[in-house]
């Protein structure tokens, strides 16, 4: 049954979602500037990439509500990795700005499975070659973008987990999340290099879920309004110290 309560847990599953999908951003705009892909085709990659995340956020969702329901001790394994993963964001462990894309193991990794052509063809995803079909690096830019979607749900998906288990309201928040970034994919794109504390305030997140998590397991549970409030407090500071730092009214926090 839904109410007050789901709705909450939905809210705060979409928010924790779509703050932890700005990273997958700021790596499509590196793939996009790494594989030199056009302007006008980058809503093209977009469309498709989100499509598939929704498919492959499904199937991971399903897998672990099955392994929750087969062998509930996982919760636990879930909240002591969102804390490991927010002590790395926290300590510099978790370097998401390497620019250096030619030793990024996705993009190796994609390189080396698909053979592309070196030039675009259109919007096409394949093109012929000599009478042979071939991908072309449009296909390939889609194929990073699913793999790093997968990488980034590794931490996104134990995270909803710490906020409910209701298999409906963990499917549409990531899928709502998916979808929202899609569309303020114009708006992030021109924000995202001034929100330089927002992976700080994400990784202060992922910690308390992973907290909140481990309580619920013994039995010590923190109301879905406080939750709320806690994780948009958070976000909200990270995104207003880095407007302010922006805007040079705010040192540089060493």
């Amino acid at each position: 049954q839904l109410g007050p309560e789901k709705g909450l847990q939905y809210f705060t599953g979409y928010v924790l979602e779509e703050s932890l999908s700005v990273d997958n951003l700021f790596v499509f705009l590196l793939l996009f500037e790494y594989f030199k892909v056009p302007k006008e085709l980058e809503n093209r990659v977009l469309t498709y990439g989100v499509l598939g995340a929704v498919v492959l956020r499904a199937a991971f969702i399903s897998a672990g509500l099955l392994a929750i329901e087969r062998f509930r001790p996982i919760l636990l394994g879930f909240a002591f990795f969102l804390i490991f993963s927010s002590f790395k964001i926290l300590t510099g462990g978790k370097d998401k700005e390497d620019e250096e894309l030619e030793n990024n193991a996705v993009v190796n990794l994609a390189q080396k499975v698909i053979k592309s052509t070196d030039e675009y063809d259109g919007n096409k995803f394949f093109t012929e070659v000599d009478g042979v079909k071939r991908a072309t690096p449009l296909f390939l830019v889609l194929c990073c973008v699913e793999f790093s979607d997968i990488i980034f749900a590794v931490d996104s998906i134990p995270a909803v987990f710490g906020v409910t288990e209701d298999p409906f309201i963990v499917l549409t928040s990531n899928i709502g999340a998916i979808i929202g970034l899609r569309s303020l994919y114009g708006v992030l794109e021109k924000m995202v290099q001034q929100l330089v504390y927002l992976e700080t305030a994400v990784g202060v997140v992922l910690g308390f879920i992973g907290v909140k998590m481990a309580g619920g397991f013994v039995g010590v549970e923190i109301p879905e309004t406080v939750a709320l409030g806690i994780v948009a407090s958070i976000l909200g500071g990270g995104v207003g110290l880095s407007l302010l730092k922006a805007r040079g009214s705010l040192d540089p926090i060493e």
